[in-house]
């Protein structure tokens, strides 16, 4: 049973879960099934995802045989693509990839997110489902973003977001903001007319919560999502002890 807070989720359109995994990683050697905080890193964001309400189906594209069989094991309901060889190369754009799963299991709305987000909560992803569709008659998709207020300058040492004759707090500096890629909307027909998952006419979702937006991409970042996960954990037992 669901544990996010209950919402009406009559008469939505569909929408499909897609997240796509190779068996092989370049930087974190078999980063997507290898233990994070008690199990392996894609189980997180697959139990997250199960969660929310407004989801219909939860895909996995993946090459890996481990974890098409830790699917089928744990997360019997789950739909599972085997990546056809021509896809499974790390160069592969992922607009390709995406068109391939959409063209698979079909659906109104699709959101993609990864398995390297292993903090993103099922909260977040019902509030940016939730803000999708209240707009959708103006926007074609959605893409979370991370705020960021610091100094920042581009290659040529130019200042991007601040004057540097004026020292202003970083808290009174205007937000720029950060492409995050933990969470995408957007339809088939969006896709394919743009080749992309972000349309002309986007929302930009801020997670409310940077920590959520944590990327696993290097070694050190694994090991800051085993440590955050593991507080969350501790968290979490010694609340349900106090309601004991």
């Amino acid at each position: 049973m669901s544990t996010e807070t209950s919402t009406s989720t009559s008469n939505i359109p569909k929408i499909v879960a897609l997240v796509p995994m190779r068996h092989y990683s370049e930087r974190v050697k078999g980063k997507n099934y290898r233990d994070i905080a008690g199990k392996p890193l894609y189980h997180w964001i697959i139990s997250t995802l199960l969660e929310c309400t407004y989801i219909s189906n939860v895909v996995v594209d993946t090459d890996s045989p481990v974890i098409m069989e830790g699917l089928e094991k744990h997360f019997p309901t789950v739909i599972r693509l085997k990546r056809p060889d021509h896809l499974v190369d790390g160069s592969i754009s992922m607009n390709t990839i995406l068109l391939h799963d959409t063209d698979q299991v079909p659906a109104d709305y699709y959101l993609q997110t990864h398995s390297t987000n292993p903090v993103l909560s099922t909260k977040t992803i019902t509030a940016a489902i939730q803000d999708f569709l209240s707009k959708r008659d103006t926007h074609d998709s959605l893409f979370s973003v991370t705020r960021l207020q610091t100094r920042l300058y581009d290659a040529n040492g130019h200042a991007v977001n601040h004057n540097p004759k004026e020292l202003l707090r970083t808290q009174d500096l205007p937000p720029i903001f950060e492409e995050n890629s933990c969470i995408y909307i957007f339809s088939r027909q969006n896709l394919e007319t743009h080749n992309h998952r972000i349309g002309p006419n986007p929302i930009m979702f801020v997670v409310p919560n940077a920590q959520e937006a944590l990327d696993i991409d290097e070694e050190l970042d694994f090991q800051f999502c085993h440590f955050v996960l593991t507080q969350q954990l501790k968290q979490q037992e010694q609340q349900e002890l106090k309601e004991e």
